[in-house]
């Protein structure tokens, strides 16, 4: 006997959706990953006037998963199972940090950076978590393999499904380890590493927004004392792995752009060095190039 579709009427989510409050955007994000219903539809007020909403679930248990996520503040992309990146839908769980919307600029500076030549061979997704950046890495480098690295073989398996879901699986090849340790065999033939490597400053972890410091894994935050532990191996290791003009290039945190290109030039490998700022207008990415 086929499953009946959870349904409920349109009146009823609309006044659920009334009492949010200051949670409209989170709310919003719920439906729209939960429910037939779309973002305008809840702003123009015409969800009130349908008879019939479809549910992915029943509405006591969306209920149950706002609870939770105003009460224990869950992010509500673990309570789904799905984070939107790009031009996925990626799963997620709290073994890999929540892809964020500013990540996705790295692709586009992996783009801007790149000529055709540089675009096939070896490519690196150092720290890959979810595997958004590979993934993404991968579709717009067709003509490249993409090697990932995670230390944690549970963000290895949520990597593997998403590369499996997006058909990438025979273009990344996936590796259980600590940053270059499993990549030996790769010496001097990368044409470009990327990282969203571990930066936020050890005593910052716990005063971050209670959905990350509570939930999000600490092992993918806590960049050490200053922050920058993951990044200085990444700035001393690369050139080893790096063909000539091979690309450097990683996400930080906001305000630790000097501090990243003085470890550039420091280590006296680099050129072309350049901090990249994010849609806000916070530096958040450094590329350079291998001399």
């Amino acid at each position: 006997m086929a499953q009946l579709v959870p349904r409920i009427d349109g009146a009823t989510v609309w006044q659920w959706y009334q009492g949010v409050g200051a949670e409209v955007a989170a709310a919003e994000w719920l439906l729209s990953a939960l429910t037939d219903v779309d973002k305008l539809s809840l702003r123009l007020g015409t969800l009130i006037d349908r008879q019939s909403v479809q549910l992915s679930q029943p509405w006591a248990e969306i209920l149950d998963l706002w609870q939770q996520y105003l009460e224990q503040r869950v992010p509500l992309q673990y309570l789904v199972g799905i984070a939107p990146w790009r031009d996925w839908e990626l799963q997620v769980s709290p073994a890999v940090l929540i892809p964020r919307p500013e990540t996705e600029l790295i692709i586009d500076i992996v783009l801007e950076h790149t000529s055709s030549v540089s675009q096939s061979g070896n490519w690196l997704d150092l720290g890959t978590g979810s595997g958004a950046i590979a993934i993404g890495l991968a579709a717009a480098l067709p003509q490249a393999t993409i090697h990932a690295v995670d230390y944690s073989d549970a963000a290895l398996t949520i990597a593997r499904t998403n590369i499996t879901n997006a058909g990438l699986i025979d273009r990344i090849e996936l590796y259980q380890g600590s940053w270059w340790q499993p990549l030996d065999h790769l010496s001097g033939q990368v044409m470009g590493m990327v990282s969203n490597p571990p930066y936020i400053p050890t005593a910052l972890v716990a005063s971050l927004q209670p959905e990350v410091a509570r939930h999000e894994p600490h092992l993918a935050l806590d960049g050490g004392q200053d922050g920058l532990v993951a990044i200085r191996e990444l700035v001393t290791i690369a050139p080893d792995f790096l063909v000539v003009g091979g690309l450097w290039l990683i996400e930080m945190m906001a305000g630790q752009g000097v501090a990243v290109v003085e470890l550039l030039e420091q280590q006296g490998q680099y050129q072309d060095i350049r901090i990249i700022n994010d849609w806000a207008g916070f530096d958040r990415f450094v590329v350079a190039r291998r001399r």
